[in-house]
């Protein structure tokens, strides 16, 4: 890049396991910063998640652990303790944990002690229930928390069983906030405000994702239902069936939906009473799925995005991963990048600054690989 990366200067020490400190740790370190990974002897869970696996370790891991560097540190080893603590205190600008409840305090290393010899140091845990309440003490993972924060019960068709969103959303979307918490504790610290402790976690990520759905509840007592590819409060506004696949379609106002009645060849449709406007056609979905389902079972999916898009209807196909990765529009983002070794295609960080995306500095590095490198001065 013409410019440095934001982060550039700063040093992450990453103390976490499986997806969700891992991810806030890509985010960073795809800004920029040093991502320092400490690992247990025998490695991050995340290493052995599969199959499949990729080049020596499980996809999920290499995917997580781009442009990071990996040392090996046996916490139950005093000498190595005290040699990663002295390395946090004297090179480190934020602490980024997710170990079980109890094992930072047990080692030393959490945000007390370590900012009690570095006050300026940001530290952010992350928790699987929170920092307080009854639960704060167990332990959870992402479906738990998809299930326990009501997303599973939101997900899905009406009538069927619960159903987990298809990726690690709530692990992700932790590791976001993480990212974010940090990145605005650095810059409170540079205006003066010294270091910072951020609490988050898994629960309240999933809370976070449920905001309208909780406001729903609370504004009418009632709890939401499932709406498969649809979504509450807009019709029609969800996936119908082709003739060879599925085409999701967003006429998501009166207009619009007036252009799609002329596009499916029933302009009146618009002009019926239990038709007119989004809220009548939202109680009325089922009638009018009735109309639009045998209309749009006649055609290809390609004939109706093109019908419809011409009549100014936002329609994209649903795709599966494998059109995804291939399509022109993926290409033309750059968002799939080649490690510098040149053995993987990853898909990069979504963001650019002035036009480039931050490039895949190193491939996911093997376990340890930099351990005697930043460990030796400590």
């Amino acid at each position: 890049m013409s410019q440095p990366l934001p982060l550039a200067g700063v040093r992450v020490f990453e103390i976490g396991t499986s997806v969700a400190a891992p991810y806030a740790g890509l985010i960073l370190a795809s800004l920029g910063a040093d991502l320092v990974k400490v690992e247990r002897p025998e490695g991050d869970d995340a290493r052995h998640w599969g199959p499949p696996f990729w080049h020596g370790a499980s996809s999920i891991f290499q995917v997580l652990t781009v442009n990071k560097r990996s040392i090996v540190v046996d916490l139950k080893d005093a000498a190595a303790l005290a040699a990663l603590k002295r390395l946090i205190v004297e090179s480190g600008d934020a602490v980024l944990q997710n170990m079980r409840p109890g094992q930072v305090e047990k080692y030393g290393l959490d945000a007390a002690a370590l900012q009690a010899a570095k006050p300026d140091l940001v530290y952010c845990n992350i928790g699987a229930f929170g920092a307080a309440g009854p639960l704060k003490d167990k332990p959870g993972y992402d479906p738990l928390m998809q299930a326990f924060g009501g997303l599973m019960m939101m997900t899905g068709e009406e009538g069927r069983p619960p159903v987990r969103v298809g990726t690690s959303l709530i692990d992700m979307g932790t590791g976001m906030w993480c990212a974010l918490g940090i990145v605005a504790a650095l810059l409170r610290r540079e205006r003066g405000g010294g270091g910072t402790r951020i609490d988050t976690s898994l629960y309240e990520t999933a809370l976070a994702w449920m905001t309208y759905h909780a406001a729903d509840f609370i504004a009418t007592g009632q709890p939401g239902r499932r709406n498969g590819s649809g979504t509450r409060g807009i019709a029609p506004y969800q996936a119908y069936r082709c003739s060879d696949g599925y085409l999701m379609v967003a006429a998501a106002n009166d207009n619009l939906f007036r252009k799609l009645c002329a596009a499916l060849g029933h302009p009146g449709w618009a002009a019926e009473a239990h038709f007119a406007d989004n809220p009548s056609r939202v109680k009325n979905l089922a009638a009018l799925n009735a109309l639009i389902d045998p209309i749009m079972a006649t055609r290809p999916r390609g004939e109706w995005q093109a019908a419809l898009e011409a009549a100014g209807i936002p329609a994209t196909p649903t795709q599966t991963i494998d059109e995804v990765v291939v399509h022109p529009q993926t290409a033309a983002l750059g968002m799939l990048q080649r490690t510098p070794d040149g053995r993987m295609d990853i898909l990069g960080l979504p963001l650019s600054f002035d036009g480039e995306r931050p490039a895949l500095r190193n491939a996911a590095p093997a376990l340890g690989a930099d351990t005697d490198t930043i460990l030796e001065k400590a």
